[in-house]
């Protein structure tokens, strides 16, 4: 199975589209993309934030405290401290030793919040190895919404002192609204967009495949027979002027080789047609020439019978002179077609006036209709019935009776005359040639008939075709149209 490749237009059409959509999905995965990062940003500049004004608030505690500043204390310190700094700061935290334990919560554990009692190894070596010693650990509990940032604190000697644990939640409904808002208006844009795009690749696409266009309907309507126009384009790119170029340079190569190959044909052509006549004329000749030698060496005065002898010579010149101007007339007429004399007939009455010259044949002639108009010469339309029906009749053997149809028919731009019989048919090897000149299967003739009426058809802008079955007969078909 043979794929159908797509056309330049269409692909260009097709990959414009593609780059837009492509770009669309592209800005969009890109939008997304951005506004995570930000998000991941924003939460964690947040938390950052409040882990700062709690640590000041704590020192501020500490500073005032009248208990040690230890850790031992630190409970006691911030006893119910711990409560104004979460009301102050709207944030809830924790408070643990060095060692992990907790201390103090700033919310009551009948919350439902997961509140370690003791922090895990993991988190204290990370959070003791860190630089700032500061270490945040996203809950696999809760999810990658829910973090907890472990901060060492120090006392006012900079000696640490416990370490503060703020529990934060990233709540992104807000700004998964506005996304989705966001991306709804921006598919909105995205549909209007192609839109756009379509239009102005099927513009872009129309226009640079015109000049290609172009030049495809002119390469497609090339000929040798023809005589060929060449391309001019303005406004062409430099591929396609080059294109250009090389075909007007393919029509001058054309036009000569043309002009070389119709001499050669005309000569060729010429030199068959003198080879015809001269062979055709020597035909004659031969046997005048014979007669005339039989006549004088056989010639005697007091010849009783001379007068008929005479007689019969005579005779014999007399037919091959009128053998041989039939060949100049055949000749000529093939040579020069007689100047067309149009005039309205109805070829179903001049058809059934030409087959009257054959009335000892089996001819059946069929029409539904009475009358047909056409503008055509009357000559050469019986000249076309009485060489098809003479083939007709000829091609049939001599012990096979004849059975030859005449069909006649039109329609509202054409005429159509079929000639069938029942001949011996025409074999494959001669099909081809059926209208060369001088190509003829008789014994007799000079085979301008059929090539003859071919002309005359073809000069109607007709047409005519056969088709035939060995041994069974053929069908000659003739079309012309009505108004010529």
């Amino acid at each position: 199975m043979i794929k159908r490749k797509l056309s330049l237009r269409s692909r260009i059409f097709f990959f414009m589209i593609m780059l837009v959509v492509v770009a669309s999905i592209l800005i969009a995965v890109v939008t997304i993309i951005q506004y995570k990062d930000q998000s991941q940003d924003y939460h964690r500049q947040r938390l950052e934030r409040k882990e700062a004004q709690l640590i000041s608030s704590i020192n501020y505690v500490l500073k005032e405290t009248t208990w040690e500043i230890k850790t031992e204390n630190l409970f006691l310190i911030f006893k119910d401290k711990i409560y104004d700094i979460a009301n102050i700061h709207n944030v809830s935290f924790n408070l643990y030793d060095l060692d992990g334990n907790l201390i103090k919560m700033s919310k009551p554990r009948a919350e439902n919040i997961i509140i370690d009692n003791y922090l895990s190894d993991e988190v204290l070596t990370k959070l003791n190895l860190s630089v700032s010693k500061r270490y945040v650990e996203k809950n696999k509990y809760l999810g990658g919404d829910y973090r907890s940032s472990y901060i060492i604190i120090n006392d006012t000697a900079a000696n640490p002192l416990g370490i503060l644990n703020v529990p934060y939640f990233d709540d992104d409904s807000l700004n998964y609204g506005e996304l989705n808002e966001f991306l709804i208006r921006l598919s909105y844009a995205y549909v209007i967009m192609i839109l756009v795009a379509i239009l102005f690749a099927y513009f872009v696409s129309k226009y640079i495949t015109k000049s290609l266009q172009t030049i495809r309907d002119k390469m497609k309507g090339t000929s040798l027979e023809k005589n060929n126009q060449k391309i001019e384009l303005e406004g062409a790119s430099l591929e396609v002027s080059a294109l250009v170029d090389s075909y007007n340079s393919m029509i001058d190569d054309l036009e000569e080789s043309a002009k070389k190959l119709a001499s050669s044909e005309r000569e060729q052509a010429w030199r068959e047609m003198a080879k015809q006549v001269a062979h055709e004329i020597k035909n004659p000749l031969t046997p005048m020439r014979l007669s005339v030698q039989s006549f004088q060496q056989k010639f005697d005065p007091d010849d009783p019978r001379v007068h008929k002898k005479v007689e019969e010579y005579s005779k014999t010149l007399i037919q091959q002179i009128d053998t041989m101007s039939s060949i100049a007339s055949a000749f000529s007429n093939f040579a020069k077609m007689p100047a067309q004399k149009l005039e309205l007939l109805n070829i179903i009455e001049v058809i059934e006036l030409t087959l009257d010259i054959f009335p000892d044949s089996d001819i059946k002639f069929i029409s539904q209709e009475s009358n047909i108009y056409v503008n055509f010469d009357r000559s050469q339309l019986i000249r076309i019935i009485t060489n098809l029906v003479k083939n007709a009749i000829q091609s049939i053997p001599s012990n096979r009776i004849p059975r030859i149809s005449i069909v006649v028919s039109s329609d509202d731009l054409e005429v159509t005359i079929i000639v069938k019989d029942n001949g011996s048919g025409v074999t494959d090897a001669i099909k081809s040639k059926i209208f060369e000149p001088r190509f003829t299967t008789k014994s007799s003739g000079m085979g301008l008939g059929l090539p003859m009426i071919k002309n005359i058809i073809e000069t109607y802008n007709g047409s005519i075709s056969f088709s035939t079955i060995i041994g069974e007969g053929s069908e000659f078909i003739v079309r012309f149209p009505k108004n010529n």
